[in-house]
């Protein structure tokens, strides 16, 4: 089982690791290797390739959101899905919207400070017109009488500090680009869907399934919700609900409208 999983999936050893675990318990990474190493696959294609330098996020409390938009789309048209991740956590909140103007995406922060069961201090963005003016709008006489973007006037009602990726260069906002992607690669890069309202329901689910039931190597093989009951557990002070309220039951619907999977209080 274990070299076919490693022959279909191409994973690095400590990812292979960390999807084993469960149904292997008794596997450790030295009897992993040896086993990949007695079967002639313990170097994956192109490993003696030099690795691209990787980036590290500065270290921060959890409570630190990245908000970004992306399209899904299909032959019969497109959904515009707004997503947020916690940088610590990696708990994910999605909606999707028909229009991703300004007052989209204000509502749509309103939606992840009430999915979220603790305080946010930090949303990091791109300077899209959901979250932010034009540089060159952002002062002078007109915006000093309009009064700020309406996205940082709900950041102000939450005391969340809005910070902004440098103008022209949207990529910096890493985290929710590359949850972007993965969604997008477990779903229309993979099935087909008859209809815009299965994509929907199918994201959902997966977001659902990701915050609960996938472990992360970035959190120690944790889920999403597991590192959330752990930070429960070392500072309630900053949650505003029990985060195991949280978990889907019986009498909890698959997904909600709008949002994601699994946040049914």
């Amino acid at each position: 089982m274990i070299v076919e999983f490693r022959r279909r999936t191409l994973l690095p050893l400590d990812d292979v690791l960390g999807c084993l675990r469960n149904s292997t318990p008794k596997l450790t990474r030295s009897s992993l290797h040896r086993c990949l190493l007695r079967h002639g696959i313990s170097r994956l294609p192109n490993t003696e390739d030099a690795p691209a330098k990787k980036g590290k996020f500065t270290d921060t409390k959890i409570g630190y959101v990245h908000i970004d938009i992306c399209e899904l789309r299909l032959s019969s048209g497109k959904l515009n899905m707004f997503l947020a991740i916690d940088r610590v956590s990696k708990f994910t909140y999605v909606e999707f919207r028909d229009e991703i103007g300004k007052m989209n995406g204000a509502d749509f922060l309103r939606g992840v400070v009430s999915a979220f069961p603790y305080s946010i201090h930090t949303v990091l963005t791109d300077n899209g017109m959901a979250f932010a003016d034009l540089p060159k709008n952002r002062t002078g006489p007109t915006r000093r009488y309009l009064g700020p973007h309406i996205f940082d006037r709900v950041c102000a009602e939450n005391d969340i500090e809005h910070r902004l990726t440098k103008p022209y260069h949207p990529w910096t906002n890493g985290q929710a680009e590359r949850m972007n992607r993965t969604i997008k690669e477990a779903t229309i890069k993979a099935f087909h869907y008859p209809d815009l309202d299965a994509l929907r329901d199918h994201v959902l689910a997966f977001v659902s399934a990701y915050n609960f039931a996938k472990h992360l190597k970035a959190l120690k093989w944790k889920t999403p919700f597991e590192a959330i009951d752990l930070a429960w557990t070392k500072s309630p002070e900053i949650f505003k609900i029990n985060p195991r309220h949280l978990i889907p039951g019986p009498n909890t619907g698959a997904v909600s409208d709008g949002g994601a999977a699994g946040l049914d209080r």
